[in-house]
């Protein structure tokens, strides 16, 4: 589907300068792909529920007006949300919010749970493979759910607590995620195969702060035994582990020296791993992580597939800076076999890049400025990467998608010394 890119009219680039090492300290924000799930969840109770540290990112406005659009009222403090669904107004999620972000998909079982039947279209988002919703299906449909698709709308009703065991084809976060909410209120249920993702930990600890019991968080196994009621309370969402790989990446990709503070080093293990069998130099504490780049790094092999193996959202990240690494090395993704969008558009840069049999072989070297087009939010994060190793001037057109999924981040950049900035063109007016 396309997005829209907002603005005044105008064309929208980010302007990247690039050529200077990221320096500095920056620290990292929480989690945008833990904040969605748990917003999804505040659907659950009746009960006020207060978020310390919330992302202001574009995906969280987008599903806070599904959920205002559902029953909930919710007000900002600064980057303190506070949300009060007393009542649900409406039990279909509409194609034209659920359609721009495919994680607000997983109301649908909170919904189910709270009132009994649900509406949900075909979700939507970025565009970089087959994404599909059969394991979300088989899920509540194990759990005792009826379940109907019919024109990209998927309906959903049950006559009791929702109970069962679900065994996953294979880990899933956004299927593990939909299970958990939809037996929370007085529902039961053993999740077999489940995701493993912290994010998926950080819902669970959510739902156990409401009066959701969780076992086995952070494993394969999970039981949930949801609550007949519950109630509300304040949280605070984890650190953002692609956000800190974005950065990580490129500092590496720069040869540049970076702190990062706020951070939760164990959910980088696989990226740190990887950056020191580059040649990097890392320093890690409780919260904090010290990269000093190698002025000479060595080329990788990278395979991304499920927590607690290396992320797929960073591997189109990974692969921008090894497009500057001398030598040849090679990804591949086992999440998401097709999700190399972001190569033709490293290739006008200079990269050289060759995709056989789903497998990349990079061959490092310095690339150039060019004019670029992010087509999705991690592609963007790598284009990034790339632009501020490049010699030369880039410009990046898709700003919409890094709005989506890195907040400030002309600012945070520029405190860092790279020359970054937003620029608006206004559109060629056509003669009479």
């Amino acid at each position: 589907m396309t997005h829209p890119d907002p603005g005044k009219g105008g064309r929208r680039v980010l302007r990247v300068e690039g050529g200077a090492p990221l320096s500095g300290e920056v620290r990292i924000y929480p989690a945008k792909n833990a904040a969605l799930p748990i917003l999804a969840a505040s659907l659950l109770t009746e009960e006020p529920v207060t978020l310390l540290e919330v992302p202001r990112l574009r995906d969280v406005e987008v599903m806070l007006e599904l959920l205002a659009h559902l029953g909930t009222r919710y007000l900002w403090e600064g980057r303190t949300l506070h949300l009060h669904t007393p009542e649900i107004r409406s039990t279909h999620a509409p194609y034209e919010l659920v359609g721009q972000m495919r994680a607000s998909f997983i109301v649908w079982g909170a919904l189910l749970a709270r009132v009994g039947e649900a509406r949900i279209s075909l979700p939507g988002g970025c565009a970089f493979g087959a994404r599909p919703v059969d394991q979300h299906v088989k899920a509540l449909r194990a759990l005792g759910a009826e379940v109907v698709e019919e024109e990209g709308q998927f309906y959903a009703r049950r006559t009791r607590p929702l109970s069962g065991r679900v065994v996953f084809d294979l880990p899933t976060v956004g299927g593990t995620e939909q299970a958990m909410l939809a037996v929370a209120l007085g529902g039961e249920a053993t999740l077999v195969q489940a995701a493993m993702e912290p994010e998926v930990e950080d819902l669970g600890r959510f739902l156990e702060m409401l009066g959701v019991e969780v076992r086995g968080l952070g494993g394969a196994v999970l039981h949930v035994r949801g609550a007949k009621r519950l109630g509300g309370g304040t949280y605070r969402i984890i650190p953002d582990r692609i956000e800190a790989g974005t950065y990580l990446l490129a500092a590496a990709a720069t040869r540049g020296s970076l702190t990062l503070t706020g951070v939760r080093p164990d959910h980088l293990d696989a990226l740190l791993d990887k950056l020191q069998g580059s040649g990097h130099r890392l320093e890690v504490g409780a919260d904090w992580v010290r990269f000093t780049a190698t002025p000479d790094p060595l080329p990788l092999q990278v395979e991304a597939r499920e927590y607690p193996g290396f992320p797929t959202d960073l591997q189109p990240i990974v692969t921008a800076y090894l497009a500057t690494v001398p030598g040849q090395s090679t990804v591949t993704d086992r999440v998401y076999p097709d999700r190399f969008t972001h190569v033709g558009e490293l290739a006008r840069m200079g990269a050289e890049l060759y995709l056989k049999d789903r497998t990349l072989l990079i061959h490092g070297k310095r690339l150039h400025g060019a004019q670029v087009k992010a087509l999705d939010i991690r592609a963007g994060g790598g284009l990034v990467v790339a632009a501020l190793s490049a010699e030369g001037v880039s410009e990046i057109e898709g700003v919409y998608f890094l709005e989506r999924g890195y907040e400030d981040l002309v600012e945070r950049l520029g405190a860092l010394g790279a020359q970054v900035r937003l620029e608006e063109t206004p559109l060629a007016v056509a003669a009479d």
